[in-house]
């Protein structure tokens, strides 16, 4: 019967330190109380067990980002086969967006409620996107940037939007809340440093858009995985083009592209397949002679300033 008793309370008190240290201490934050409130409340989504398990992966990855992240680029991803890449795309994905498009996230001054992105967001889960007129922004420290050796900086990059509490919360020395000029000032000083804004969608957040990140090549784990053959970030639906009257074959585009897209044998070449229309290029060409165009082809861009007013039916 001792033995019964311990192998029950060795467990329970395991479980309950390890929740004390989620909670920084406390039974349960607010945050927490909200998070798990919404994830398991109401009557859709799957059964009651399953939107328990999926406010338990919530939990797991809005408190130990840093961990999970690491775990995934250094642990998971290595050994994955194609079925479990292709899994581990659809559950957390990212769509590049121009710094245009970034920007009017930034400054959306109206509601946004749409979870019919299938043409936007070429997914089949985590694809909404639910956001509120001045969406509110909290930078927290780049889990992957963290995760490196020697990470690039500055290192509070990855940029919360809408929500934001429980980040507060659970990480206050490593997060903090903006004014929307901060952001937009973030947004342009990155596109300067030659990184890529991808907003991302995960199924652990609600199955929608949470965030914009920040990425650079050599520290972001959603385009080593895309090297790796996990196909988790989508076009912007824009490709670069090159005008050769204004190239001087200088190679800057090249060496910026975090995607290989660009070649200079004596000017600029952009190869169409590559290209993810990050426009990463145009801001690195001195001459301007790079550019960003519409490309039905690369997919619809994420523009929130017209994804939430409903298509019109094409004519009988």
């Amino acid at each position: 019967m001792g033995w019964f008793l311990l192998l029950i309370a060795v467990p329970a008190v395991s479980i309950m330190a390890l929740w004390l240290v989620g909670e920084r201490g406390h039974l349960i934050l607010p945050s927490t109380r909200a998070a798990l409130r919404e994830r398991t409340g109401g009557g859709e989504g799957g059964s009651r067990a399953r939107r328990r398990l999926a406010a338990l992966h919530g939990y797991v990855y809005g408190r130990w980002p840093y961990a999970y992240i690491a775990f995934a680029i250094h642990q998971l991803l290595p050994r994955m086969s194609q079925n479990g890449k292709r899994w581990w795309a659809d559950h957390y994905h990212g769509k590049v967006l121009p710094t245009e498009l970034a920007r009017r996230v930034v400054r959306l001054d109206h509601d946004i409620r749409r979870t019919d992105l299938e043409h936007v967001i070429p997914y089949p889960v985590a694809r909404d996107i639910v956001l509120s007129a001045a969406p509110a922004i909290t930078l927290l420290e780049c889990p992957c940037r963290l995760g490196r050796p020697d990470p690039c900086t500055p290192t509070q990059v990855c940029m919360i939007v809408g929500g934001g509490e429980f980040t507060l919360e659970h990480h206050p020395t490593r997060a903090r809340r903006v004014s929307q000029q901060e952001a937009l000032d973030l947004l342009d000083a990155e596109h300067q440093r030659g990184h890529v804004h991808t907003a991302y969608f995960k199924d652990a957040c609600g199955d929608r858009f949470y965030a914009i990140c920040n990425c650079c090549r050599c520290c972001c784990g959603g385009l080593e995985a895309m090297r790796r053959g996990v196909p988790m970030v989508a076009s912007s639906g824009f490709v670069a083009t090159v005008d050769e009257l204004y190239c001087i074959g200088c190679g800057d585009c090249a060496t910026a592209c975090p995607f290989q897209a660009v070649t200079v044998p004596l000017r600029a070449q952009v190869e169409w397949a590559a290209c993810m229309g990050c426009g990463v290029c145009e801001g690195q060409c001195v001459t301007g002679a790079i550019r960003l165009v519409r490309d039905a082809r690369k997919g619809i861009p994420l523009d929130v300033s017209t994804i939430d007013v409903p298509a019109v039916p094409a004519a009988a």
